[in-house]
């Protein structure tokens, strides 16, 4: 899984897999897109307006979390 930022067109794209095969673009808001394949498998989700979205109270940091060891690593996301 890949999370990448574009910093002139404020928008993040998180792929979840590599695309292999034809892959139909929907719209579910006007700041989400989802990109899916015929059987459903999702390949990556668009997120537009990615600064507003992606920052929480506490900045611009994306936490990992392993839930089964408790185990995280935080990655500054440079948004600013």
């Amino acid at each position: 899984m890949k999370l990448t930022y574009d910093k002139r067109y404020n928008i993040a794209y998180i792929q979840i897999k590599e695309k292999e095969k034809e892959v139909e673009t929907v719209h579910v808001s006007d700041q989400l897109n989802v990109d899916l394949a015929p059987d459903g498998t999702i390949y990556g989700i668009e997120l537009l307006n990615a600064n507003e979205q992606l920052q929480d109270s506490q900045g611009d940091t994306l936490q990992v979390i392993d839930e089964a060891t408790g185990k995280q690593v935080e990655v500054s996301l440079g948004l600013a």
